[in-house]
């Protein structure tokens, strides 16, 4: 800890301050003892010796004022001179009133704290010292040769005390001044650089924004909506009314009450589609409102150029996949045209032509299934019966034992999820189960249970086999990603695209064992 911190600005503006108050201090002392001294009791002991001090205690105070205002000589000179002037001026008046029972001990506390607060160090306590140390050798001296009584050594310790604690007390609450000053500088900081952050993102926002008081004024906006509605003329505020008539009468049509929250328009400079939408901040009738103004034909566009890319990622896939069985179709049918006497190999030819013919349409069907995620229509699902009847129908095509696949339903709710989708979800995950599971009673496990985030619920879809390998795992949802040779590499991709079409998500547990998907929907 310093002795003296850093002088700023306002440190030496509150020496100054306090100059001033030791020059008022000596003037009403000066006043008091000239027309109140009965009550005061100034210089009963030395009368002689008040006036002497009181006028050069106040030249000399004015004399301090000078260098506080000039800031030199160095802060931690000047703060010292003024108290050890006040320590002289105010022992010198208690010696002439009668030593430490004059009360006028008091005054020093005074000098102290201030003197404390503005140096905000460790000197304060110096000078607590010295004042101590005056005050009890004016108390000696007064034993010494006025025989005064030994018991005001008492009064004299305590107010030797008294100082010490009000340097004790400065110093702290400078400290304290000190960590406040240093944390209001750093949010300071921290809020200009927000602030700039700010207006950074507004200027560079592709949404334009207005600013509207409650009068209708534009106090702020970005260079967004000059581009949108047109410039707005600088040098002067404009109202919305004047600005932008359509959006003036969308803005009072909500202010009247309109529950429509996001409302369109022409844009009144070209032949672009505008969606609008308001935000009240503050308080009023009607309140400041920011208003978004968002292009909603750049949004189409974007939209648009999102899926076409999709597209044409998905047509290469598609070409890729589907190049390998029409080439060993083609090759198996000229193996067939050249014929032969051994038929058992035109038999062979023929399955694998079937095969692979089972194959594209097996693609072509879940391609298929893409077109219908948009087109979901939930509805209302009973999960014991419906996933009953499912496991049924699914031993008995797959050709799965019943006795192989355990459901337990956990819940009383009710799934909210298109029929047809869940079930081509379903679908999916339990023929990946048994593909990948040990083929044992009970391998897979299909458990209908609540979420932990309260109105969901959770189908879990868990087979007993090694789980799917580390380093693919962040592939599982990608189109045409498998492990298995006869497989598409679509059903996962189908089956998360058609839970998002659902307000439903699928995911994979990495820390479960064996193969665990969980499918996370809404209950009703």
């Amino acid at each position: 800890m310093p002795l003296v911190v850093a002088a700023d600005d306002t440190t030496w503006k509150t020496l100054a301050v306090f100059c001033i108050y030791r020059l008022v201090l000596a003037l009403l002392m000066g006043v008091g003892y000239a027309f109140f001294n009965n009550f005061l009791q100034l210089g009963i002991q030395s009368p002689s010796s008040v006036v002497p001090t009181l006028v050069t205690y106040a030249a000399v105070a004015f004399l301090l004022f000078v260098p506080a205002r000039l800031r030199e000589p160095s802060l931690t000179l000047q703060v010292t001179a003024g108290v050890v002037v006040d320590v002289i001026a105010i022992v010198m008046l208690m010696h002439a009133s009668g030593g430490v029972r004059s009360g006028l001990g008091v005054i020093l506390l005074m000098s102290l704290a201030a003197a404390g607060l503005i140096s905000r160090g460790r000197l304060a306590f110096f000078h607590a010292a010295v004042a101590a140390l005056a005050v009890l050798l004016e108390q000696a001296f007064q034993v010494w040769r006025h025989d005064a009584p030994i018991h005001d050594f008492l009064q004299a310790g305590l107010t030797s005390f008294a100082l010490f604690a009000t340097a004790a007390l400065g110093f702290t609450l400078a400290r304290y001044a000190r960590t406040s000053e240093a944390l209001a500088q750093a949010r300071t900081i921290d809020l200009a650089n927000l602030s700039q952050i700010n207006e950074l993102v507004i200027r560079d926002m592709q949404d334009g924004i207005i600013v509207v008081d409650s009068e209708g004024q534009i106090r702020q906006h970005n260079p967004r909506v000059s581009q949108l509605l047109g410039p707005l003329p600088p040098g002067r505020k404009q109202s919305i009314a004047e600005f932008a008539p359509e959006v003036a009468r969308l803005l009072d049509d909500w202010h009247r009450g309109s529950e429509t929250t996001y409302m369109s328009m022409r844009a009144p400079r070209g032949n672009a589609d505008l969606q609008v939408h308001f935000v009240p901040i503050g308080t009023g009738d009607p309140p400041p409102t920011v208003i978004f103004v968002e292009d909603v034909g750049r949004a189409r566009a974007q939209a648009q150029q999102m899926k076409l890319v999709a597209l044409g990622r998905l047509t290469a896939s598609i070409a890729h996949e589907i190049r390998n069985p029409l080439s060993s179709i083609g090759h198996a049918a000229d193996l067939i045209a050249e014929g032969g006497p051994d038929r058992t190999s035109d038999e062979r030819l023929l399955t694998i032509i079937r095969e692979n013919v089972f194959r594209l349409d097996r693609m072509v069907q879940e391609v298929l299934y893409l077109n219908r995620r948009d087109r979901a229509q939930p509805e209302s699902i009973d999960p014991r019966p419906w996933l009953t009847h499912f496991v049924k129908e699914f031993c008995a095509s797959e050709k799965v034992p019943a006795e192989s696949i355990d459901l337990q339903v956990r819940t009383s709710q009710r799934l909210w999820f298109d029929r047809q989708h869940l079930d081509q979800v379903m679908w999916n995950l339990t023929r990946n189960a048994w593909r990948h599971g040990q083929k044992k009673p009970g391998s897979v496990s299909i458990v209908v249970s609540t979420s932990v985030t309260s109105g969901l619920l959770e189908i879990a879809v868990q087979d007993d086999g090694p789980g799917v390998v580390p380093q693919a795992r962040q592939h599982l949802f990608e189109p045409f990603f498998t492990t298995d040779a006869q497989g598409t590499g679509l059903g996962l991709y189908i089956a998360r695209e058609l839970c998002e079409g659902n307000g439903a998500r699928i995911e994979y547990a990495d820390n479960a064992p064996g193969g665990l998907f969980r499918v996370i929907l809404k209950g009703v």
